[in-house]
């Protein structure tokens, strides 16, 4: 069925595709450590500019006013933060989910050539079985097919809840900070 040389050439192709899906992975990971040394550089200097401004009240009301101004930036910050993650992460899984898909589909053409060579080479007599298998694969390719279509509509719809739930925390921050106000 397979000569060496084929399975040779498989095997480097899924090494090949193993080290890329491992580069992109330490990718996403390069992204979410310089996020996390952006955000907390960010945090530190904005928590030494909070502290200080402390350190120059002269009554509560000031108190108040400093203490509130903080908390709508914050959230904002947060929010942002947040939606970084989820996009580095997203971007990340989309790399992993196209390859997969590739491979899928590389998978499905080998294994339907095969099925067409023996189908062709089968002894006389064996065309039920040959039809049964055809008709199985047919079947488990549909059924493939109709989850991968399951998953991204799921992630559509996740996508589109987290906006959003994003744009109604952004609101409301503001709502409540201009409450206070």
């Amino acid at each position: 069925m397979f000569t060496p040389e084929q399975l040779m050439s498989t095997q480097r192709a899924n090494a090949s595709t193993f080290f890329g899906l491992t580069e992109k992975a330490f990718e996403g990971m390069e992204k979410l450590i310089n996020l996390n040394v952006a955000a907390s550089k960010a945090a530190i200097n904005e928590t030494m500019e909070h502290a200080n401004s402390l350190m120059t009240i002269k009554d509560p009301q000031e108190f108040i006013s400093i203490q509130t101004s903080m908390f709508q930036p914050m959230a904002e910050k947060m929010t942002s933060y947040g939606r970084h993650v989820y996009d580095i992460t997203t971007a990340t899984n989309s790399e992993f989910t196209k390859s997969a898909e590739d491979k899928f589909a590389e998978a499905q053409h080998t294994i339907s050539s095969l099925i067409e060579s023996t189908s062709k080479n089968a002894p006389a007599g064996t065309e039920s079985a040959v039809a049964m298998l055809k008709s199985a694969y047919a079947a488990g390719t549909n059924a493939m097919e109709s989850i991968q279509k399951a998953v991204k509509h799921a992630a559509e719809v996740a996508e589109s809840n987290i906006q959003t739930a994003t744009h109604s925390a952004v609101n409301a921050t503001k709502s409540a900070a201009k409450k206070r106000a």
